[in-house]
């Protein structure tokens, strides 16, 4: 008997979005996959269910569309460069809560795969502003009664093919930083191969709530699913 899972994922169009949807396409106890953002993901798959929404605020409209599922990969989230600190907190904060606000109500048994970064502070006392934005995100999670949460905090990800990157220096990044990090620092650097695997593998941790810093998330990206109910 196999084992499969319907997930719920979100930012799908960005680029850990992009790397987890298409780890999820490839997995096989993935079956169905319900993409929720503002524009389609572009791709057609018989796994593939859309959902296109504008209101990250409100899902009074679509919540309903929300039961059945067992996990959710929370992707949506931007770079804090050139944008103001109020936006910034919205998008990272409010629109979190406001998704976790519906999980932890209708389908408390889901896991949840949140997206934050690394650097991110969860004593909220940090210097940088999306440090403690990201560890109040991460605080505000852990509120819900979700069977798991796990917060990702990946460092650099190396774009593999079909892979999109939203910004324009990517390729000279890989180009001329990638190399020196991985040589140097080989634990700051993730493929976006292992970041999609990560956050599957994550939605099986027996911690109600972990903390996967970069090393962690490669590490459990070479660990085999469960394909198999005993």
């Amino acid at each position: 008997e196999y084992f499969s899972m319907k997930v719920i994922l979100f930012g799908a169009t960005g680029m850990v979005g992009q790397c987890v949807l298409t780890e999820c396409l490839k997995s096989s106890i993935i079956k169905e996959i319900l993409v929720v953002g503002r524009k389609s993901c572009g791709i057609e798959s018989e796994k593939i269910k859309e959902i296109i929404h504008n209101d990250f605020m409100d899902y009074s409209e679509i919540e309903s569309q929300f039961q059945g599922y067992d996990a959710c990969f929370y992707c949506l989230g931007v770079s804090s460069v050139g944008m103001s600190k109020d936006q910034y907190y919205d998008i990272t904060v409010n629109y979190t809560a406001a998704i976790a606000e519906v999980l932890g109500n209708l389908t408390p048994a889901i896991s949840f795969g949140f997206i934050s970064g690394a650097g991110t502070d969860e004593t909220e006392k940090s210097r940088t502003n999306w440090a403690r934005v990201k560890g109040k995100a991460e605080n505000l999670l852990r509120q819900y009664p979700f069977k798991s949460l796990s917060l990702h905090r990946p460092a650099y990800i190396k774009a593999l093919k079909g892979i999109k990157v939203s910004y324009a220096t990517a390729k000279y990044f890989d180009w001329l930083i990638y190399p020196l990090v991985k040589t140097l620092w080989p634990k700051y650097v993730i493929t976006s191969e292992e970041m999609g695997q990560a956050m599957i593998n994550s939605m099986f941790q027996k911690e109600k709530v972990r903390i996967l810093e970069n090393n962690e998330m490669k590490r459990l990206a070479g660990k085999d699913t469960p394909i198999t109910t005993s």
